[in-house]
């Protein structure tokens, strides 16, 4: 088999970016669909799931709704026993918004398998591999946010 030319691993890297993008939102749209949530609702407890808490400022940003929009979301995950909201003992005036426990492990009966084979893949890779990996993607995520700036301007 002859060796890949740049073009070609271009192209794969193209395509495999796509295609990793698409997978990860329909697979994220088929929980929603189980947890009875909508697909801004599962980027929420996305965010949450990854970082832990969140505020409702930083909610909204996230998943650009406005603010009016962002606590529709928060009381219909609140209803729905995933989330709750704590006082931001920073910010007297503020609200941290977790997972509920129940949340938790909702989302782990799903992303528990998911979470155990990226593991398993990125393990697979050597350090210099792991940082040219982690350098594309974060660069791809900052020109993908940036367009959609621009989009918003």
């Amino acid at each position: 088999m002859p060796k890949p030319t740049e073009p070609d691993l271009k192209q794969r890297v193209f395509w495999g970016a796509r295609e990793y993008g698409a997978h990860m939102v329909l697979y994220r749209n088929e929980v929603g669909e189980r947890l009875g949530v909508n697909v801004t609702d599962m980027e929420c407890l996305t965010l949450l799931n990854s970082k832990g808490l969140s505020t409702p400022s930083e909610l909204a940003k996230y998943t650009g709704l406005s603010s009016g929009a962002t606590t529709a979301m928060l009381d219909r995950l609140e209803k729905s026993g995933l989330i709750e909201r704590r006082p931001n003992p920073d910010d007297r005036r503020g609200t941290l918004i977790v997972l509920q426990k129940a949340g938790l492990v909702r989302l782990a009966r799903w992303y528990a398998p998911v979470k155990n084979a990226e593991d398993e893949l990125i393990s697979s890779y050597s350090e210099i591999e792991l940082a040219t990996l982690a350098d594309f993607l974060e660069k791809l995520a900052r020109i993908w946010d940036e367009e959609r700036k621009k989009l918003q301007r």
